[in-house]
């Protein structure tokens, strides 16, 4: 049975099964369209929010370093992801990645665990884009219905509408195509990163240099009982995160990483960009830098503004201009922040898709799953299902509490794919590769190590949550997929491999 646990399916055929006509996805994206579905996904509420939290709570003035810590341990993994995207292009990311490298279980895990990854974020970020327009909306003099409106607590029992709707307009959007998807998000990402320039150039002129002193404020131990303080790291280490001093930078990254969480998603969009090879590293890595640029800036600014004791945890930028007396900047900033959750929920969306499109199509979901739209070419089943069943649970789950789920199993996607790049390079080395990972096997070691460093900054109870889905995932596949699994019809010779321009 273990032979057949991790049987490959080889990049050779991974390719030739998307060009089946029933399956195949239409390539129109572009290099630039990568970038800015990148940065569409990438920045979200974090870069509103985080910064504050960590400088009050961590970093202080630091929290620029921290991004950068972050950046770097995001650039890890995405020096991986670009080699894998660029090698195999083929919708599904480190589900395909993992397909191709480690086998058809630690595939189906990923996979497994990228569905679920996907479902959380999107609601969550539906959910968040909710509360901002209501809150704009009050602010015009206008009030949602009760019971349609978001919940105040996990006992309250309503219906989100705005959320769900969200969700519901965005999955007609995706159905109708990636080009249209991708000018609507270039739309979007323009609008925010508007935004979040304005933020930092208006700031720029705020800046008072005593704020930065101290600019590493003296370390701190974490008291007791505080969110950061992870049980998993008392269990391993014996010791829990520090406040500020050098220690507490790398506990504020383990926190803003989170607000690097997305450029993943790119690569799900392999299979329809006109030129892979190329495009899907410069999309990825010019995505991050982006980001990290941006999140730098903007933390530098806010600690500039307003002393890192003083600033707010639930909206620092708006709260750091409404103390130096330019309140007109909070409405603008709410403004940047729904618009950019807006392609953050369509992106994550499409990577959710595009995932649970590749399992139906290997065979490890259900094929009804896998037959592309014959007019827009989109994979238009799985995307309204999905889109249905996100928006049911956006409008009536409280999903706070399940959040650091998105997390955890990002992380677990990175370090699974870091593993997939030493293996393939080991078992295929005479795989065309057009962009290369430098420093094979360090660079993916050391990516491992970050996220597996960060993944232990977790809650315990993130982790039991996460082993009861990976527990029902193995229930599925042992019950469904390994008996389904066209690697294994082909291997029982009841199917043909497929040789491309036709039905196998």
């Amino acid at each position: 049975m273990s032979s057949t646990l991790f049987r490959t399916k080889k990049v050779e055929q991974s390719i030739l099964d998307t060009e089946e006509p029933e399956h195949a996805l239409k390539k129109s994206l572009s290099a630039l369209d990568l970038t800015v579905f990148g940065v569409g996904v990438i920045i979200g509420t974090g870069i509103f929010v985080l910064t504050g939290t960590v400088a009050k709570d961590n970093a202080g003035p630091a929290t620029a370093l921290a991004f950068v810590a972050a950046g770097i341990a995001c650039a890890l993994a995405a020096l991986c992801y670009a080699e894998f995207a660029s090698t195999v292009p083929v919708a599904g990311s480190a589900y395909t990645f993992s397909y191709a490298s480690l086998g058809e279980l630690p595939a189906w895990i990923i996979g497994w665990d990228l569905v679920l990854e996907f479902a959380l974020g999107t609601a969550v970020v539906a959910v968040g884009w909710s509360g901002y327009i209501q809150s704009l909306m009050e602010n015009a003099g206008w009030t949602m219905p009760a019971g349609l409106g978001s919940r105040e607590g996990a006992d309250a029992f309503g219906f989100d509408i705005l959320a769900a709707a969200l969700v519901l307009v965005l999955t007609g959007i995706l159905v109708l195509g990636m080009k249209l998807s991708a000018r609507i998000t270039s739309l979007v990402v323009a609008i925010k990163v508007t935004v979040v320039l304005v933020v930092i150039i208006a700031g720029a002129f705020l800046i008072k240099g005593d704020n930065y002193d101290p600019f590493i404020p003296k370390e701190q131990p974490v008291e007791a009982g505080a969110s950061l303080d992870s049980p998993l790291i008392q269990l391993m280490f014996g010791w829990a995160p520090s406040n500020f001093g050098v220690m507490g930078i790398f506990t504020a990254a383990s926190v803003v990483f989170f607000a690097f969480i997305g450029f993943d998603v790119v690569a799900t969009a392999a299979e329809e960009t006109k030129n892979p090879q190329r495009d899907m590293p410069r999309g990825i890595l010019g995505s991050l830098l982006i980001c990290t640029t941006l999140y730098v800036l903007v933390s530098i600014v806010v600690t500039g503004m307003q002393h890192y004791s003083e600033l707010s945890v639930d909206a620092p930028l708006a709260d750091a201009f409404k103390a130096t007396g330019h309140p007109w900047f909070a409405g603008f900033i709410s403004f940047g922040a729904a618009v950019g959750l807006t392609t953050v929920c369509m992106i994550l969306l499409l990577g959710q898709t595009r995932v649970f499109f590749a399992m139906s199509r290997d065979g490890l979901l259900p094929r009804f799953f896998s037959h592309v739209h014959p007019r827009f070419k989109t994979p238009h089943r799985p995307t309204i299902l999905l889109g249905v069943i996100i928006a049911i649970l956006a409008g009536f789950t409280p999903l706070t509490e399940l959040a650091a789920l998105v997390n955890i199993g990002t992380l677990f996607a990175f370090v699974v794919v870091a593993i997939g790049v030493i293996i393939l390079r080991k078992s295929r080395p005479d795989l065309p590769r057009s962009f290369r990972t430098p420093w094979v096997p360090v660079i993916p070691i050391l990516s491992v190590c970050a996220s597996l460093w960060l993944m232990i900054n977790l809650p315990a109870e993130t982790w039991v949550r996460f082993a009861i889905w990976m527990a029902a995932g193995f229930l599925v596949y042992f019950l469904y997929g390994r008996t389904h699994s066209r690697l294994a019809r082909r291997e029982a010779g009841e199917e043909q491999p497929s040789m491309g321009g036709g039905t196998p």
